[in-house]
């Protein structure tokens, strides 16, 4: 196992406000018991109402607060330095809390596109970045990380205003993962060994371990700083060089990540960075001189990035893609603990998250209970700016994103689904929807069936072990799950059972460095985070050689 120079924190992404505040993200793990939830509901964030919500969410619409740090970088990066597009071309970055222009950033082009391999790949044949001693690229990960923990609230406040994503929730929960996975990474950079191996005859063989080459890295906005260090990290580690594409929702601090990268001592054309739309992406795909892509986002567009990889020079590619996430609650499991992780499994980061629980398995024992507790609990999450302490939730990432969900909302209502709380939009500016929650869903509805992708909970009352797993699975997807139980057979028989790549038992959203995470059947195939994730990054070449002269035993 690699070793760590700093200690690198397994947190939990749905951390709650009035927690995050006081979260020790030197901790080991994140989770919501029974005694956190009562806390939570004795606050005096836990007590604003309905009506308050939505004066408060115009109040900050209307009036966004200032981001405490300006934006400074908008051009392409390029071996090691910003520069225009060949075109000059920029496009508008959103901010979703006011609907209007925050930036504008460079728009790349195939050209750019073009500029950026050409840089990656001169670095990757001829630079000392493959070359290096493990120990001396350990050494510069751990800079990186030094750096990006200095800059954790600039990295936060940029993310914020370009998609809306809690502040404290950034900066205290998921800025210290992103930077914990290049500290993790470090430690595993001299430790891609490979193997000398049994043969028959006189021949001596051996494996080596070495770097693809150039890695097109073509990233999501639900999570920008910990999605990029999810897939550069490792590829780093391996000697690669990197194309990174950010989402055109969230370009900001993906730019400042590659300058702080390069302050670190990271040599020329390690890691460029270019910004723009789908287009950009698929010219980064379809790439003749990019050796692998990996990609995170929907399963439309992997198909896509797939398929345009297999028709250029059919380079390998790994997928993390959508989710439609059972939450199952049995009859026996703590309530107080079933409802605040539910919540947060599905209204954390606005919904907007592939593993989110939009599918809530409630044991027909404990369905109304559950109803009447998540209702009240819903309606107790603070929506507003997302610059704001005490804020749980801010606006959906875009115009397009606001739109997609209030059309999942209309449809559940159509097919007569129960709305029982939310359902339409806060305030009159900005992209704000209501935590919503509908009952008596079927399986055959379109809220339960299709990826909504914000803060909508769909309630399914179930009665038996068997039929919540057999529905549980017949979903395309098979991302994450959660099953909350005290009885450790049902625990053994649902979690070996679920076809999900990850299930979370008693809890929510616990990611640590150390374990893999990617997805069964649509949600995609390779692993990221652990030592599975290096393989993405890797070549194995086998070695054999005679033994001309075999020693006399």
């Amino acid at each position: 196992m690699a070793a760590m120079s700093k200690g690198a924190p397994a947190l939990g992404l749905a951390l709650k406000t009035s927690e995050v505040k006081h979260q020790d993200c030197s901790s080991s793990s994140a989770n919501f018991s029974s005694s956190s939830t009562r806390r939570r509901s004795r606050s005096g964030v836990g007590r604003v109402s309905m009506h308050c919500r939505a004066v408060l969410a115009t109040e900050q619409v209307e009036a966004p607060i200032k981001s405490p740090f300006p934006v400074q970088y908008t051009k392409l990066f390029i071996n090691n330095s910003f520069v225009d597009s060949v075109s000059g071309k920029t496009f508008p970055s959103i901010d979703p809390r006011s609907e209007e222009v925050a930036v504008e950033v460079a728009q790349a082009a195939a050209e750019d596109v073009d500029r950026a391999v050409k840089a990656a790949r001169k670095a990757f044949e001829e630079g000392p970045w493959p070359r290096m001693p493990g120990c001396e690229r350990a050494g510069i990960m751990n800079r990186i990380a030094d750096l990006l923990d200095e800059h954790k609230d600039e990295l936060s406040a940029l993310d914020t205003l370009n998609m809306g994503k809690v502040y404290d929730m950034a900066r205290l929960g998921e800025a210290p993962l992103a930077i914990g996975l290049f500290r993790y990474y470090a430690g595993w950079c001299d430790k891609a060994q490979g193997m000398t191996l049994p043969t028959n005859g006189p021949f001596h063989a051996y494996t080596l371990h070495e770097p693809i080459g150039v890695v097109g890295s073509i990233l999501p906005w639900n999570a920008p700083f910990y999605l990029l260090a999810m897939k550069v990290a490792p590829a780093l580690a391996c000697g690669n060089t990197i194309v990174l594409k950010p989402a055109q929702q969230s370009p900001l601090s993906a730019l400042l990540i590659a300058k702080l990268a390069a302050e670190a001592g990271l040599p020329d054309g390690v890691l460029n960075v270019v910004t723009g739309y789908g287009d950009t992406g698929m010219h980064i795909a379809s790439h003749m001189d990019v050796d692998k892509v990996a990609f995170t986002g929907s399963t439309q567009v992997g198909r896509q990035i797939m398929q345009a990889a297999a028709q250029s020079n059919l380079k390998p590619v790994n997928l993390e893609l959508g989710g439609k996430s059972p939450f199952i609650i049995f009859g026996d499991a703590d309530m107080d603990a079933a409802v605040e992780s539910a919540h947060q499994a599905i209204f954390y980061n606005q919904g907007q998250m592939c593993v989110a629980g939009s599918r809530t398995f409630v044991h027909e024992s404990v369905y109304d209970e559950y109803l009447e507790r998540a209702k009240a609990r819903a309606e107790k999450r603070v929506v507003g700016d997302p610059f704001k302490p005490g804020v749980e939730q801010g606006p959906q990432a875009d115009e397009a994103q606001f739109n997609k969900v209030m059309s999942y909302i209309r449809a559940g209502k159509d097919e007569g689904a129960r709305l029982i709380t939310g359902g339409e939009r806060v305030g009159s500016k900005g992209y704000y929807i209501q935590p919503t929650i509908f009952s008596d869903v079927q399986d055959d509805m379109k809220i339960c069936r299709e990826e909504i992708f914000g803060p909508v909970m769909s309630v399914i009352k179930f009665k038996t072990v068997e039929e919540v797993i057999q529905r549980s699975n017949q979903s395309e997807y098979g991302l994450g799950a959660t099953v909350m139980s005290k009885n450790v057979d049902i625990i053994n028989t649902v979690t070996r059972s679920l076809k999900a790549g990850i299930v979370w038992v008693n809890t929510y959203g616990i990611l640590t460095p150390s374990a893999p995470f990617g997805g069964y059947k649509s949600s995609g195939f390779g692993r990221e985070n652990g030592a599975y994730a290096l393989a993405n990054y890797q070549q194995v070449k086998s070695v054999i050689m005679p033994i001309c002269n075999p020693p006399y035993l």
